[in-house]
């Protein structure tokens, strides 16, 4: 196995080992950003931030062809001492956002919100590795399912303030966190059926759906069962809308009532292992880089979308893909006819995860990195992904490098494979970044199933639309689903390319389960053999394979200029840059 100098992440002193990563993923995220060149494993990386008049070195302990850095404790160079001082995540961020917004001609004041982001996310940091290392060796989640949505600690690797959540207690952060293993019981609403909006892709009763879920709730005769997270039930009885309605007496507050629920990865969507399906709750605490109010929009687009998978695709996928999936978020409800959002909003998704068998791992999860004990001493795996693959490397009699290439193969089957082939069929793309991405695994650590989860990411490609309307008529009618071809070929080659599988390659290498290049041959001849083969996905692959640049959204350059990226139109949502492209140059 490659190795690599101790990780600062595993340091004693857990407040400093948070500091660490936090800088560390902040720096990995502004250097891809701004094309920032990064020398080899071993070397310094020097930054100047000519607006603060500062320049850093910073030891690089791993370099990534995918941009997957590990960085070390950078320090302050030019201040005259024989030992220069070290630059915490504070400083890091200042200079970085400082030199991000007046090196574009912006006020430099315009970024303190952003740098306060990346700060409480360090904090949440600290928190997280702090809650894991108080737990008994072996602890997990209650479930496989749920232990993989709870093991992300750090967050997103190439986000400056992945763990950020703001106007939440103490308290409200320890019951609605993943990575803290928390629970709540969800907050009931009960609605007078002319105050209930909502639908179900095969035009069912949506309150029946809710209504064994509700047991255990004093719910008044006549009226249905809304259900709300805790932190958004406080937050929405100062809206005028919902006021008015509870004045009305057309919706009553009812308060927390029936078993616990989990947060998920993305926190506002729950899971109960004994439950039929899951929840995705509205939750306006700003996260990352935004509010997470269900809209609407997104609510019917998910109707749809299961509507039109019905349509034929999902047929075909079950015959061609037997191991693939895709959860449905099939039905929605709230409160409030007026068309406007009340912060009411749930979809209700598909949970073929009942009972702890047969379980997906989000994706997301098996990559994150775990911490030490706490004794400066590394943990046995540093992810569940490297556990995996130390097993296959087992059964399998092989190397871990060659099990990883292995593990890498088999999730392309499982995956990347249907996700491509049902764009090449019928024109249909989604957003497949790991945290909506799940696999589950064998006995051999190898993955044997796949599935796709959240509506929000759907595209149907415009020249397509002839034959999903044969499909389905009015498929598109009132939804934001049809796009330009080539923009949904950029949008897939950063959520699958680069989100995703360059993501997948750049985490095996900086784990030290393979060579980064090795990889990327193997994910290139497998999508030069794809391509020989689905002819109407040359457009996607002949970008994967062969751009010298792919569009990479930005989450720094997001997160700086202040954008919500679930707010406006779908083209200026995020930043977007040109990242060159590895699978380009990975030739044999």
């Amino acid at each position: 196995m490659i190795t690599s100098p101790p990780d600062p992440l595993d340091h004693p002193d857990v407040a400093r080992a948070a500091d660490s990563a936090a800088a560390a993923t902040l720096l990995r995220a502004y250097v891809r950003e701004t094309g920032t060149d990064v020398p080899a494993t071993g070397h310094d990386l020097r930054l100047s931030f000519p607006a603060s008049g500062l320049e850093l070195s910073v030891p690089v302990r791993h370099h990534s062809a995918t941009g997957f850095h590990l960085f070390g404790d950078p320090v302050v160079l030019g201040t005259g001492r024989d030992v220069p001082p070290p630059a915490d995540v504070a400083l890091v961020a200042a200079a970085a956002v400082r030199e991000s917004t007046t090196g574009r001609g912006y006020p430099a004041h315009l970024g303190a919100d952003a740098v306060g982001r990346v700060l409480g996310s360090a904090a949440r940091v600290g928190a997280h590795l702090a809650a894991r290392r108080a737990e008994a060796d072996g602890t997990g989640g209650p479930t496989p399912f749920l232990d993989a949505e709870q093991a992300l600690l750090l967050g997103h690797p190439f986000h400056p303030a992945p763990k950020s959540r703001e106007e939440a207690t103490e308290a409200e952060l320890r019951a609605c966190s993943p990575e803290l293993r928390g629970s709540f019981p969800l907050h009931w609403f009960a609605a007078r059926p002319e105050a209930v909006v909502g639908e179900s892709w095969d035009g069912g009763d949506v309150a029946a759906l809710l209504r064994p879920l509700a047991a255990g709730v004093a719910l008044p005769a006549g009226t249905v069962p809304v259900p709300a997270h805790p932190w958004q039930a406080r937050e929405i009885m100062d809206r005028p809308e919902v006021r008015r309605l509870v004045e009305d007496g057309l919706l009553i507050p009812l308060g927390p009532g029936g078993p616990d629920w989990y947060p998920t990865s993305s926190v506002r969507t729950v899971h109960r292992p004994d439950a039929d399906v899951m929840l995705k709750l509205s939750l306006g605490m700003r996260i990352t880089n935004s509010r997470r109010n269900n809209l609407r929009g997104e609510l019917r687009l998910g109707v749809s979308a299961a509507r039109l998978l019905a349509s034929g695709p999902a047929a075909w996928l079950r015959a061609e893909h037997p191991d693939f999936a895709i959860l449905r978020d099939f039905a929605w409800i709230s409160a409030g006819t007026t068309g406007a959002e009340t912060g009411l909003e749930t979809a209700i998704r598909d949970n073929p995860f009942r009972g702890g068998q047969g379980e997906g791992l989000c994706v997301a999860g098996l990559l994150a990195e775990r911490t030490g004990p706490g004794d400066g001493s590394a943990p046995p795996h540093r992810s569940l992904l490297a556990a995996a693959v130390a097993r296959a490397a087992r059964r399998h009699g092989t190397s871990v490098a060659e099990a990883a290439a292995r593990w890498l193969d088999a999730y392309l089957s499982v995956l990347a494979v249907p996700l491509i082939r049902l764009q090449a069929r019928y024109g249909i793309a989604l957003e497949p970044h790991h945290q909506n991405t799940l696999v589950a695994l064998g006995d051999d650590g190898l993955p044997t199933a796949g599935w796709y989860r959240d509506s929000q990411g759907y595209y149907l490609a415009e020249s397509r639309l002839p034959d999903i309307e044969r499909l389905l008529p009015g498929a598109a009618d009132d939804v934001e689903l049809v796009f330009d071809d080539d923009f949904v070929d950029e949008r897939v080659g950063y959520y699958l390319g680069i989100a995703n599988l360059l993501g997948l390659v750049g985490a095996m290498g900086a784990q030290g389960l393979a060579d980064e290049h090795d990889l990327l041959l193997v994910l290139r001849a497998r999508l030069e053999r794809l391509r020989a083969t689905e002819p109407r996905a040359k457009g996607l692959l002949g970008l994967l394979l062969d751009a010298p640049v792919l569009r990479c959204k930005g989450n720094y350059l997001t997160c700086v200029d202040g954008l919500d990226e679930l707010v406006g139109d779908v083209h200026t949502q995020s930043v977007y840059i040109d990242l060159p492209n590895p699978l380009a140059e990975a030739r044999r």
